[in-house]
Order: C-alpha cells, then sequence, then structure tokens
C-alpha cells in the first residue's frame, strides 16, 4: 500500500484543491477503503461555499466528502464482519479520497449486480430514506407521499416504498419534465406542485382519506401542506429542506387528525445508532437492491480531477439523479 495519497480539502479556495496526504490508519473498530467513486450530496457543496470567504479570506479547512465505495483495504482492531478485499460502500466525513477511513459498522457490502460508481450513489438516499420509513412505522399495504420526489434521495424514496409493498405512492415534483422520471422510478401518482394543490391532489387520489406516511425532502410550505394530506393517526417524517426550514403549520390540521411528526438526520447522529440504521437498512432493505427494484439514479460520472466542474451542476440545480466522481 502506498504511503501517501491524494484527497480533495475545501476551507482553502472557492472550489476543493487536491493535495497529497498520508494514508490513514485504522484503529480500532474502523476500516480503510481503498475508494473507487464518491458521490456528491448538497451538504458537500453547501459546506464548501460556506467554508471559504472571498473577501476576508477567512476560511475553516477540512477534508470534504461523505459518502464512497470501494474495497476494503485494511482493518483496525477488534473488526470481524468485514475481510479484506470486500466490496463496501459506506458514509462517513472526509470520504473524498483514495483511501477512506471509516467506522467499521457504517459500511455495507455492494450486491454483485452494482459497480463501484452506482454502490457510491446508494448508501446516503437508501439509510436516509429507509430510516425514515422505520420511524414512521411504515407496514406493507400502506399509502406513502414522497415530496421533492426527484432529487436523488426521493428517487431512493419511491423505488424502496414500492419495493417494500406501499399499495400507493404519490410523488411531487415542481417541473412536469420529470414526471416520466418519477413513473418510472415507481410512482402510481405525480403531483407537479407548480400547476397543482398538494393537499387537494393527495386527498383526491386517496378517496379523501389522505395518505399513512409522508416522506418530506422540502420542508417549507410544502411540509405545512401535507398534514391535511395525511389520513388520521398518519406519520410525517421531514428528511429535507430543499426549499426553506422555515414553516408556518396549521395546528389544528396536527391536533385533530394526532399526527405523528418526525425529523431525521442520519449524518449527524451518534456512530452507534447510525451503526443501527445501517444494520437495519442492511437486512431489510439491501434485498431489494441486488435484484434490481432499489437502483441510484446517477445524473453524471466526472474524473476526481474535474471535481469542480461536479460541484457546479450541483450547485445549477442541473442533476437528475446523483453526481458521481471516480476515484483514480
Amino acid at each position: 500500500m502506498t504511503a501517501t495519497m491524494t484527497a480533495l480539502f475545501g476551507g482553502t479556495a472557492p472550489q476543493w484543491q487536491a493535495r497529497r496526504v498520508p494514508v490513514p490508519e485504522p484503529g480500532p473498530g474502523q476500516v480503510l477503503v481503498r475508494a473507487r467513486a464518491a458521490s456528491l450530496n448538497n451538504a458537500d457543496v453547501q459546506r464548501l461555499d460556506a467554508s471559504f470567504d472571498p473577501a476576508t479570506g477567512g476560511s475553516t479547512e477540512y477534508l470534504a466528502g461523505y459518502e464512497f465505495a470501494g474495497d476494503i483495504a485494511a482493518t483496525g482492531p477488534g473488526v470481524r464482519n468485514v475481510r479484506i478485499g470486500d466490496r463496501v460502500m459506506g458514509t462517513t466525513q472526509g470520504a473524498f479520497a483514495q483511501y477512506v477511513l471509516a467506522d467499521h459498522r457504517h459500511v455495507m457490502p455492494i450486491p454483485e449486480n452494482l459497480g463501484h460508481e452506482d454502490a457510491s450513489a446508494l448508501p446516503t438516499g437508501l439509510l436516509t430514506e429507509h430510516g425514515a420509513l422505520t420511524r414512521a412505522r411504515f407496514e406493507a399495504g400502506q399509502r406513502v407521499l414522497v415530496t421533492g420526489a426527484a432529487s436523488s434521495i426521493g428517487l431512493i424514496g419511491v423505488q424502496l416504498a414500492k419495493a417494500l409493498g406501499a399499495s400507493l405512492v404519490i410523488a411531487t415534483t415542481r417541473s412536469k419534465d420529470k414526471e416520466a422520471l418519477l413513473k418510472k422510478a415507481g410512482a402510481d401518482t405525480v403531483v407537479v406542485t407548480n400547476h397543482q394543490d398538494l393537499t387537494r391532489a393527495t386527498l383526491d387520489a386517496t378517496g379523501g382519506d389522505g395518505v399513512d406516511v409522508v416522506l418530506d425532502h422540502v420542508g417549507g410550505q410544502t411540509f405545512a401542506a401535507c398534514l391535511p394530506a395525511t389520513r388520521v393517526d398518519g406519520h410525517l417524517v421531514n428528511i429535507g429542506r430543499l426549499d426553506r426550514a422555515e414553516s408556518t403549520i396549521d395546528l389544528d390540521a396536527l391536533s385533530y387528525r394526532h399526527l405523528h411528526v418526525r425529523g431525521v438526520s442520519f449524518g449527524f447522529s451518534r456512530p452507534e445508532a447510525l451503526g443501527q440504521v445501517v444494520a437495519a437498512a442492511t437486512d431489510e432493505a439491501m434485498p431489494a437492491v441486488a435484484d434490481g427494484r432499489v437502483r441510484p439514479v446517477v445524473d453524471s460520472v466526472h474524473p476526481f480531477d474535474r471535481a469542480h466542474e461536479a460541484a457546479d451542476r450541483m450547485r445549477g440545480h442541473q442533476a437528475h439523479g446523483k453526481i458521481v466522481l471516480t476515484v483514480p
């Protein structure tokens, strides 16, 4: 194994900067993964843009990236669940590097039918959507509403809900151009919110009852519109804030319907709690990945040394699915 590696750092310039640094050694409970691909999330670009102030030169330097796929190169003391050479995908801070150090509880095996590029696009979406469905006490036969469904994570939510037995999946998008994409992912009904009222369209699609579970990736007033679109004793889980974090809700809709409201952000969970989410998704959701019912939607693949182009594409909200970096 080489003594040094290339890694992408943020906080020193408007774009990530490549640098040669020592390859880390895994400690107790850690694995070292020779990364083959890494994927971008909104949080990557948000952190990059917030980490450097060109006006003052102020910066907060950090090793970038959260999501990766590759092969186990080394294991630390106490690791028993993986072996050197195993193909894995996972999540950790500092994933934009040739060698990635991760908690052994935060990696999952890659199914044989998935290449590294596709695999790197899966962990965040799979863990988030399965964890949200679990917290919503989802059961097969229930009806699910997925807002912001054309986002890379939302597309996983649509596929996963369908694969786990949802009787009806309603997906929202602001653009009619994405209706075919959502139908292909498994949505039974698509609500184009620029032209339709979300609450009314959802109630119409469910015979006036509302959905059992909402996976909300938008926040803002979209979240508020989901409350009266949810059945009595239903569950709403806020996952993302593609619109904004603030929402003015009707407390009558919340109280009279006896709704259960949760929020999730597993990237900021305690290591043990995140390990439990990974274990549950591996057991319950990975079979749907292995047989092709759930697949990441990859928008584009970029070389590691062109990461700035990948960041610009995400900033421009151009992507239909995940943006992937290949690691040399």
